[in-house]
């Protein structure tokens, strides 16, 4: 385990003489040695032979590689081992030359270590095909047009983070049968902005384990990353019946595992292929339908507050000033206007066409804010407009209604509590990978019928119950809903 210990103390080195603003540039999240011995734990060993060829892109000091080199020593020590470790930093390529030296001393390894741009550069080193890829690839947004999309849109799939490129340039020089395991962000696993990568991923790919953290801060905890992440260990061909759940705490512990139908990871029939991590939500037969089907649209709101500045202000007194609405506004079931004290304008003065066409007609709307954590006790929460007049809304917040006007006043009271309900927070957990309640997160969750909403607003013994008051009500209504948000 020396060659553990070794590489651990060269990672710690490493970012202790690392420029920080290099780091964030390059999205640098070096992998700490326990989480390196849990990626590395993960692919399936027993179908290997003879010269086994690993890859690990985006490398840093090798932690993974280490990691994997031992557990192939140990495991099956009558395979050879080829190592292709890919680096961009020239600072970090000591370090990293030091650990695959170490690995072939220790273990007789083979190496080709190759600097530089992993996503554009053309060198046969990293072409594969290879067994199994280890990665921790850096993480950030890449802009459309940029050379790094353009390059693996053109190759492979459009990739909008530099993460879902590594991975899809990683899986796409698997040899059939090859494995990955790979640590990244969950926001893949649901939404638009992954779309394209998620189908393509999944047509070429066998899910065979998704690993959860609890916590969110103890991963990387050296490095100040707050970021959920997951590990994805899949395989090279056609998916497989089943696979496996885990999840542990921090990369320390040893996980829970089970093993379930891809059907309950993969919905069938969902055309977005959301991934969920969590089958436990339970989603009675009474709610199968979806926005769509209730006659009823979402959409984000029109504001962006510092692009409109000139329309935002104070004075709610002034002529043809309406509502100015935020995520803020939105508490116990409604939408608290004007908030006082406030942090932001509670009034829009639309003094412009263009502007006014950013409000909406007077009426009843489900208001969503768009932020939240997976800390806080409901992902989703939604509140009722009902004021009188037209009304603005703010950018980061979405709204539910009807034709693009607004909904039947008890309609919106249903919706509005089935939104708050644990049951439906429960059931948004499963498959949400990061901070935003998007409108396509939205669209895809199910909702009773419409006169079922309209009965659960008929039946509530207030406007928004406490919690388990709801919670109970909403499992009388539906059977076969369980649990609560307590």
């Amino acid at each position: 385990m020396k060659l553990i210990e070794n590489t651990e103390a060269r990672r710690v080195e490493a970012l202790s003489v690392l420029d920080p603003r290099t780091q964030a540039a390059l999205g640098q999240f070096f992998t700490p040695a326990p989480a390196a011995d849990l990626i590395a734990s993960m692919p399936r060993l027993e179908t290997l032979s003879h010269t086994v060829r690993v890859l690990d892109p985006g490398a840093g000091v090798g932690s993974l590689t280490a990691a994997l080199v031992t557990r192939l020593h140990e495991d099956r020590p009558e395979l050879d081992v080829h190592v292709v470790a890919v680096e961009t930093d020239p600072q970090v390529m000591p370090y990293l030359r030091a650990t695959l030296e170490e690995c072939r001393a220790t273990y007789g390894t083979t190496f080709d270590l190759v600097q530089g741009d992993y996503l554009t550069d053309d060198d046969a080193f990293i072409d594969g095909p290879f067994d199994l890829v280890v990665a921790n690839p850096p993480y950030g947004k890449l802009a459309a047009g940029s050379l790094h999309r353009t390059v693996i849109a053109q190759h492979l799939v459009d990739a909008s983070n530099i993460y879902t490129a590594f991975w899809a340039r990683a899986t796409a020089t698997l040899a059939p049968g090859g494995q990955i395991s790979i640590i990244v962000p969950r926001s893949w696993a649901n939404g638009t902005y992954h779309r394209a990568f998620r189908q393509w991923m999944l047509d070429r790919t066998s899910l065979d384990v998704l690993h959860v953290f609890e916590s969110r801060n103890t991963v990387f905890a050296d490095t100040g990353v707050l970021q959920e992440n997951v590990i994805v260990v899949g395989t090279r061909g056609d998916q497989q019946p089943q696979v496996v759940l885990s999840a542990s705490i921090a990369h320390d512990d040893a996980p829970l595992r089970r093993t379930v139908p891809f059907d309950a990871v993969v919905l069938p029939g969902d055309r977005e292929r959301f991934v969920r991590f969590d089958d436990s939500a339970v989603v009675p037969p009474a709610v199968s339908f979806t926005l769509a089907d209730l006659g009823l649209g979402v959409s984000t709101g029109k504001v962006v507050d510092f692009r409109n500045r000139e329309y935002l202000t104070e004075d709610l007194s002034a002529d043809s000033v309406v509502p100015m609405v935020y995520q803020a506004n939105v508490r116990g079931g409604e939408i608290e206007w004007p908030q006082r004290p406030a942090k932001k304008p509670q009034g829009f003065s639309p003094t412009t066409e263009a502007a006014s066409k950013l409000l909406l007609p007077e009426g009843h709307y489900v208001v969503i804010k768009r932020f939240s954590a997976k800390e806080e006790k409901r992902r989703v929460v939604a509140g009722v407009w009902k004021h009188d007049g037209p009304v603005a809304l703010d950018n980061k917040t979405n709204y539910l209604h009807e034709k693009k006007g607004p909904i039947d006043p008890q309609l919106a009271h249903g919706l509005m509590l089935w939104l708050n309900s644990s049951m439906l927070d429960a059931i948004f957990r499963t498959f949400s990978g990061h901070t935003q309640v998007n409108a396509g997160d939205v669209k895809t969750l199910p909702f009773p019928s419409r006169d079922d909403l309209v009965r659960l607003a008929q039946n509530a013994p207030e406007w928004l119950p406490e919690q388990a008051k709801l919670d109970a009500l909403v499992a009388d209504l539906f059977p076969a809903v369980v649990g609560s948000a307590e």
